[in-house]
């Protein structure tokens, strides 16, 4: 073997090695990122609520904010094999990367998009969050993968939809169990400052 060849086989392994490194890198640092939030988000499908854990940007700290208004509902569909996405009714500031995503990643697209993964897909998004402790098989009924017209509720309270108390003038207002807000008289079961209060 000449000295031109042999250099160029060690360039070619050592070239190969960074590709494998930068994309361990890559992936570990997504997790580690992933383990030091603690934001969470909910999303409801067909009375199922799954918890996200939020990334740390300016999208997600302004749909935080959205949300402690009153849960958000919107409708998606199927997309692509891998996803189900739609409209959100409202824009966030994006940090757009090129991202590998992955089962359970939930993106922000053009700035006033949601996309929920149940597969993978590579594509210029803002990083919303992910789904907690779900297979991708889990996640494709979870999210009625292949399904159009799909409604989902995005909330910062667990299962009912309804928002952590505030301690400003917004804890007095009252919700129904669905998550939406009471309407003066109501005649149902209701939660104010963090009580079911039946009426």
């Amino acid at each position: 073997m000449n000295r031109t060849v042999f250099i160029h086989r060690l360039l070619s392994i050592a070239l190969a090695l960074l590709v494998m490194s930068c994309s361990s890198d890559e992936t570990q640092a997504q997790a580690q990122n992933y383990a030091t939030m603690t934001q969470k988000m909910y999303i409801t499908i067909d009375g199922r609520t799954q918890a996200v854990t939020l990334a740390d940007n300016s999208a997600t700290r302004e749909l935080v904010a959205k949300l402690q208004e009153a849960p958000v509902t919107v409708t998606l569909s199927s997309s692509g094999g891998f996803e189900i996405w739609g409209a959100l009714g409202f824009s966030l500031p994006t940090s757009n990367e090129q991202i590998n995503t992955q089962p359970g990643d939930v993106m922000l697209y053009n700035g006033s998009n949601i996309c929920i993964f149940y597969g993978t897909n590579s594509w210029s998004y803002t990083r919303l969050g992910r789904i907690d402790g779900l297979s991708a098989s889990e996640l494709s009924a979870f999210l009625k993968a292949g399904e159009s017209n799909i409604s989902v509720t995005l909330s910062l309270g667990n299962a009912t939809g309804i928002n952590s108390r505030r301690t400003d003038k917004h804890s007095s207002r009252a919700y129904t169990l669905q998550g939406s807000l009471a309407q003066a008289g109501r005649k149902d079961i209701i939660i104010q400052n963090g009580k079911k209060i039946a009426k």
